[in-house]
């Protein structure tokens, strides 16, 4: 099985509004960075009447972007993917300048209660104070003139993480969803417990793999232009990585950071520590799963070895 086939060659005209399908407009904020590739990509959805989907980080000369670009529409809804600062903290301004409704799967939770002594490494980058004026769930629709969005819930990346299917009145609208960080075509998703969850990863890939869409835009990077081979090939990429984590555990590794010294032993060192947080997302689904055992709750530090009879 191959992994998926990654586009780097992105040009992320920072500031500038770019249109990237049929009443869809992307505009990306200058905040590049080893999580964000070129920067987070906010979306203006429709033409007199829009809405806007993760307006993006508090950063003046975005909000500027933004409101440059709507200059003569009315903004009915600002659709939030995920409370990561780099996409959700501007809706509130947005909001305040606009008057439009702000629309999310909810505020920011952890995907499971954190352990005892357990610290969360993403708890800085998350946007603790966001609060949606609607709460989405799996299916609902919001509606503007021509156009309409529908929720997909997708946790996994955060346990809050909705990707949108866009609906419209012309054929040219469908079949397009704006994936936000569950599906990029630069870069696999970070999954890191306690805020994500492989097991809910790997369920909201089986998700979308049940869809017939022709067409993602992502939060970062360019468009994914074939989504159901690309679902295919991230979906081989994770179980290659589960596979290589039950063969060090196999081998008698029993801690995390040994596993990553072979499993990445080609990466970055200095990306070691995230590489360690997604080693320990598919710890934490093997051992949900019974094929690996440890004693107490799964952690970082914690020791590990097969369960018996869990892993051939």
């Amino acid at each position: 099985m191959e992994g998926p086939d990654f586009d780097l060659d992105f040009q992320p005209a920072h500031g500038e509004a770019v249109t990237v399908a049929d009443g869809v407009q992307r505009i990306t904020v200058n905040n590049p960075g080893p999580f964000t590739f070129h920067g987070t990509n906010s979306y203006i959805v429709g033409n007199k009447s829009v809405a806007v989907i993760d307006p993006g980080p508090e950063d003046e000369a975005h909000f500027q972007a933004l409101m440059a670009a709507l200059k003569g529409r009315e903004v009915t809804h600002i659709a939030v993917s995920h409370t990561h600062r780099d996409h959700s903290p501007l809706a509130r301004r947005l909001k305040a300048e606009t008057g439009a409704l702000i629309v999310a799967e909810g505020p920011h939770r952890a995907a499971r209660l954190l352990h005892e002594g357990e610290v969360n490494p993403f708890a800085e980058s998350s946007d603790i104070d966001f609060a949606p004026d609607i709460r989405l769930m799996d299916g609902d629709t919001v509606e503007g003139d021509g156009w309409s969005l529908t929720a997909l819930l997708t946790p996994g990346h955060t346990a809050n993480h909705a990707a949108f299917a866009l609906g419209g009145t012309t054929p040219g609208d469908t079949g397009i969803v704006f994936s936000a960080d569950h599906v990029m075509a630069w870069a696999t998703s970070i999954v890191a417990p306690p805020d994500g969850s492989m097991t809910d990863y790997m369920a909201s890939l089986e998700k979308l793999l049940g869809r017939d869409d022709r067409l993602y835009l992502p939060g970062h990077g360019g468009p994914v232009k074939d989504p159901a081979a690309f679902l295919r090939g991230l979906r081989a990429h994770r179980r290659m990585r589960e596979r290589a984590v039950l063969e060090r555990v196999r081998a008698g590794d029993s801690l995390i950071p040994d596993m990553v010294k072979v499993i990445y032993a080609t990466t970055d060192p200095r990306l070691h520590g995230a590489a360690a947080l997604s080693v320990f997302a598919h710890i934490e689904d093997l051992v949900e799963r019974g094929q690996v055992e440890t004693n107490g709750p799964p952690s970082l530090a914690g020791t590990y070895r097969l369960a018996p009879g869990g892993a051939t």
